[in-house]
Parts: C-alpha cells; sequence; structure tokens
C-alpha cells in the first residue's frame, strides 16, 4: 500500500513536468527547438577543445624531441586555426543562445501570466472567503513566472552534460574503465543531502505560507496609497513596520536554520568528492611518469576526468533539481486545477428576453462558506419586469448577498431563484450577467479614460459609440467629463502621468454610467451613492428612476427618505425578509421600517 501511494505520488509529479513543458512549448515551439539545437551543438565544444590540444601538446613534443621545431609548427599551425575556429563558433553560439533564451524567457512569462489570469476570473468568489486559498494563491504567484523557465534551464543543463558527460566519459573509459566508478562514489552522498534538504524546504514553506502572507500584508499597508492617510493621521507605520520585521525574522531565522544544517551536510560530501578527485589526478600523473600515455594524454584525461565529473554532478544535479521544481510546480498547478463551481448546465436554457413574469426568490437559504452563521433566512419576494424595489436594512442584514446571489456569484444553499419561471442555474452564466448591472457600494475605479471607464460596462459596444455619451448624461458623469482637459480622452487617477484624480462623488456618477451602459434587463444600485450628501443622493435616484427605460432596478440604501420613491420596499434583518410594501404602507404598520424611519427623520432635522 505504502509503495503505491509512493508510485501515485511520484506519477502527480511527472503531470506536473509533462504540463508545464507543454507551457513552454506551446508559448513558442521553435523557439524551443532553436535553444535545444544550440545546447547540443555548445555541448560538443570542450571535447573538440580537449582533443585539439591533446594533438597540440603531442605534436610540440614529438617536433622538439626530434629537434626540428620548424616540422612541428607546420604540422601544429592547422591545429592553431582549428582551436581559433572552435573558440569563435562557442562564441558566437553562446551570443545567438544568450538572445534566443531571454526572448523565450519573456514569451513563456507573458503566457503564463496569461494562464494565470484565465483562472483568476473564473475562480469562484467563494474561494475569496477561504483563507487557504490566499495560501494557494500566494504561493502560485511567486513560483508561476520562475519555475516553468528554470525547469527548461533544467532540462537544458541535463541535456548539455549528458552530452559532455557521454564524450568525455568514452574517452575516459577507453583508458581506464575503473576510472567510470571513481566519478560516480562520491556524487551520490551529495545528490541525496540535496534531495533531503529540497523535501525540509518545501514542508517548511506549506508551513509557513501564512506567516509569510502575514508579512506581505503588513509590507502592503505600509506602501500603499489606501492607508496612506490612516498610517500618517494615526501614526502606524513604525507599528506596522514592527510588525512585518518581527515576521521576517521569524521566518529568517528558520531559513537560516536548514540552511546552517544543509551547509555542514555539502562540507563532509565535499570532502569525499575531493579525495576521490585528487587519488583520480595522482594516479593519471603515475601513468604519465612510468611512459603509459604521452604528456598529452596526461592534459587530456586530466581534464576529461574534470569535466565528467562535473558533467556527471551537473545532471545529478538537475534531475535533483527537477525532482524540487515539480514540488513548486505544484504549486502552480494547485491554483490552476481549482475547480470552479458556477458552471453552465450541460443543456442551458434561452435567457428570457424581455421577461414577462420577472424574478422570484423562492426560500432561499444562504451561508458563505467557511461560516455556520445564515446570511439569507428563507427569502421569498417577486421583482416584477419595471418594477423598482428597495432593500433596506441595517448593515449585515442581507441585502448586498441577495444581490450576489442574483447574480449568481454565489448559488443559494437552499431553495431558488427564478427568472420567468426558469432556476438561474439553468441558464448560461455569461448571459445571465449580461442582463444584470450592478454599482456595489465598492466599485471598482480603473486608472483608464473617461470614455474606457464607461465603455467597461458593456464590451460589446464600439469604444466611440453615441451610447456612451449617452450613458454618462443619464448618470450626470458628463458634467464631471466636461471640466476634463481631455475630455472623454482624459486618463483618471493618479496612477499615470496625465490622469486627474476625482472625488468619490464622480467616481460614482462614473460607475452609475457604467451600468447605464449595458443594455440589461436589470439594474442594481447597491449603496453606490453612500458618499453623496442626502440632497444629492435624492437627486440621482429621481433622475436614475426618470431614466430607466421600462428596466427593473432594485436601489439598495441607508438613506431611507430616498427609497419612498420605490414601487415596493424588503425590510431584512438578520437574513429574514421581516416587512414589505410600499412607504405609507410600512409606516402605517409602524414595524421595523417606520423605527428606521424615524429614527434617520430626527438625525436629520
Amino acid at each position: 500500500m505504502r509503495t503505491r501511494h509512493l508510485l501515485d505520488f511520484e506519477s502527480e509529479r511527472v503531470i506536473h513536468l509533462g504540463r508545464a513543458i507543454q507551457i513552454v512549448w506551446n508559448s513558442g515551439p521553435w523557439w524551443t527547438v532553436a535553444r535545444s539545437s544550440i545546447t547540443i551543438t555548445k555541448s560538443c565544444i570542450p571535447i573538440t577543445r580537449l582533443y585539439i590540444m591533446k594533438l597540440l601538446l603531442d605534436n610540440i613534443t614529438t617536433g622538439f624531441d626530434a629537434g626540428n621545431p620548424e616540422d612541428a609548427f607546420r604540422r601544429i599551425a592547422p591545429l592553431v586555426i582549428a582551436m581559433g575556429l572552435v573558440n569563435l563558433a562557442a562564441a558566437f553560439l553562446t551570443s545567438v543562445g544568450r538572445l534566443v533564451n531571454q526572448y523565450q524567457q519573456q514569451v513563456v512569462s507573458d503566457r503564463l501570466y496569461e494562464i494565470i489570469h484565465d483562472k483568476a476570473i473564473t475562480v469562484d468568489l467563494e474561494h475569496y472567503e477561504n483563507p487557504s486559498y490566499y495560501d494557494i494563491l500566494e504561493r502560485a504567484r511567486n513560483e508561476a513566472n520562475n519555475v516553468p523557465m528554470r525547469l527548461l534551464n533544467r532540462l537544458e543543463q541535463i541535456g548539455s552534460n549528458l552530452v559532455q558527460l557521454a564524450t568525455m566519459g568514452g574517452t575516459l573509459l577507453s583508458f581506464n574503465w575503473l576510472i567510470g566508478g571513481v566519478l560516480i562514489i562520491p556524487v551520490i552522498p551529495r545528490i541525496l543531502v540535496r534531495l533531503a534538504f529540497v523535501r525540509e524546504i518545501h514542508a517548511w514553506l506549506q508551513r509557513r505560507t501564512a506567516t509569510q502572507r502575514e508579512a506581505s500584508y503588513y509590507n502592503s499597508l505600509i506602501v500603499s496609497d489606501n492607508y496612506a492617510k490612516e498610517i500618517r493621521l494615526f501614526q502606524l507605520g513604525e507599528l506596522f513596520s514592527r510588525r512585518f520585521r518581527k515576521l521576517r525574522w521569524r521566518l529568517r531565522e528558520e531559513r537560516l536554520q536548514i540552511a546552517l544544517r544543509r551547509a555542514s551536510a555539502d562540507f563532509f560530501t565535499t570532502l569525499i568528492s575531493v579525495v576521490a578527485t585528487w587519488g583520480i589526478y595522482a594516479y593519471i600523473a603515475y601513468q604519465t611518469v612510468q611512459g603509459n600515455i604521452t604528456v598529452g594524454d596526461l592534459v587530456l584525461y586530466n581534464q576529461a576526468f574534470r569535466k565528467a565529473y562535473d558533467a556527471l554532478w551537473q545532471v545529478l544535479q538537475g534531475v535533483a533539481g527537477l525532482y524540487e521544481d515539480n514540488r513548486y510546480l505544484a504549486y502552480l498547478f494547485e491554483f490552476l486545477n481549482i475547480k470552479p463551481r458556477i458552471v453552465d448546465p450541460a443543456s442551458p436554457q434561452p435567457i428570457p428576453s424581455p421577461m414577462k413574469e420577472g424574478i422570484s426568490f423562492n426560500n432561499v437559504d444562504f451561508n458563505y462558506p467557511n461560516s455556520q452563521r445564515e446570511a439569507i433566512k428563507n427569502a421569498s419576494f417577486h421583482i416584477k419586469p419595471g418594477e423598482v424595489i428597495a432593500l433596506v436594512g441595517e448593515n449585515g442584514s442581507g441585502k448586498t448577498t441577495l444581490i450576489k446571489l442574483l447574480c449568481r456569484l454565489y448559488d443559494p444553499t437552499e431553495g431558488q431563484i427564478l427568472m420567468d419561471g426558469i432556476d438561474l442555474r439553468e441558464l448560461k452564466v455569461r448571459d445571465l450577467r449580461q442582463q444584470i448591472s450592478v454599482i456595489f457600494q465598492d466599485y471598482a475605479k480603473y486608472h483608464l479614460t473617461a470614455r474606457e471607464n464607461i465603455w467597461l460596462g458593456n464590451l460589446e459596444c464600439p469604444s466611440d459609440d453615441e451610447r456612451i455619451i449617452k450613458a454618462a448624461k443619464r448618470s450626470g458623469a458628463d458634467e464631471v467629463i466636461e471640466t476634463l482637459p481631455l475630455g472623454y480622452d482624459n486618463l483618471l487617477g493618479k496612477r499615470f502621468a496625465t490622469g486627474e484624480e476625482l472625488s468619490i462623488g464622480q467616481w460614482q456618477k462614473l460607475s452609475i454610467a457604467r451600468a447605464f451602459l449595458r443594455d440589461s434587463q436589470v439594474i442594481v444600485l447597491d449603496e453606490p451613492t453612500s458618499a453623496l450628501d442626502p440632497k444629492a443622493e435624492y437627486e440621482v435616484f429621481k433622475k436614475f428612476r426618470e431614466l430607466l427605460e421600462g428596466q427593473s432596478a432594485v436601489l439598495i440604501t441607508h438613506r431611507l427618505s430616498t427609497v419612498k420613491m420605490a414601487d415596493r420596499i424588503y425590510v431584512l434583518d438578520k437574513g429574514c425578509i421581516v416587512e414589505s410594501g410600499s412607504h405609507d404602507e410600512l409606516i402605517d404598520k409602524q414595524g421595523l421600517y417606520a423605527t428606521l424611519f424615524e429614527t434617520q427623520a430626527r438625525n436629520y432635522r
């Protein structure tokens, strides 16, 4: 049983290697072929140099011994020219190889970004509620750009050194086959030490990912502009810096202890190599003194042994490195193997367009992942086509969660959400979301042009379409854009040199314009105007209602004076819908809504 588990584990590692090689190959097959060809050709150069050097020495020695240096020079001249040509070829291949390697590295890096981005935008939102997902993501991001190219370098290293080992080893075996055994013996303990510490480092990284992520978090707090004001006002910089240093010190000390143990083990295994190498050199020198081999042979075999030993060590190092890289590749593919749960059905139903019955929540329950608290409890309500409803309640009552369920960012734990009687899970996710425009309270601020900020709401609309200007006018964003030096083509935000920063209220108008541009049947405003004063918010909602053009709408706001314009109001409390009706009906009931409304009214007097 133990053996089978080990085999399964190792086969999984081979699959990782295969996938990584496939990524490299698909990124640029011709670059891979070019790199391999250069590597093989370069690997044949060392033995060629050595053999030419042997011939040079033998001819020089023979010529001088015969007392005829001129004849010796004539014989060695072609060899000198040959050596020069070999060196020239080596220099040329090195330069071309460097160019190929650098370009391929960029190509592979860009391909990996593409792969990770494709996965990141399809990962279910529920993963962001799970701390272990952040550990997986952190490990994947750390290794994504390094390991596949490192893997390619390892394979190149192994291939190159195998060619050298074959050429140098063949030369040595022609001299004395016992040298092959001496080559292998000192290398084995060095490789075993490396493999042992690879496993130890891997286990340490698994244990300390959360600690590394915590240190990265404090670093981001210190350097990010999002926290710059509070860090200075509350003098938090030293606190966060101290916590960062403490975490980094702990990580550094643990890593140092591992490094010290490895250095000690490496020292003793290196001693074995030194003794074995010294013995071989002494044997070759002895054979030369005895006249069994020439001076040229002495140089040839000494250099061949050194290079063969180095090549064997590099091959085994490369194999151990592959084992190490496999462990890091596991981090990358652990992320890439995450399977989405919000997926299209096998046989999707067509989207009802236009809706005839509307959207119904039927006895919907929902729990966030890793939470025992019910965020939504037995929620049932209906949104008619063209109807404007409002969801009100205190923070944490479940308003935004209902919207996430409506958009299928999550699926209900129990119950159904229907569009014209069709369960949302029977519709294509992309088609469903195309029918819903949402402006969340934590809306995005894209540091792009004003035009692009609106255009992102509907990528199927040409970026120079008149509908962009119409959407800006509907939201009031056109008044903001007209004040910009370059109008719709002005960059926004301060991330880039020519960008113009906007106020929170101005950013909100752009986010609302983004929603208006989308050709959707339902528009949701999830407190996007919270930064506006009550009067400005009322005007936005009033204008919003007038310009709906038959679309259904969901309004979420804490300011209850604004929701009076809604056709129906649903009141949530701790995940339950406790009241519903028009503003006047809810005031007459003297329930939670009336209490909240009266409390706010007193505060504004």
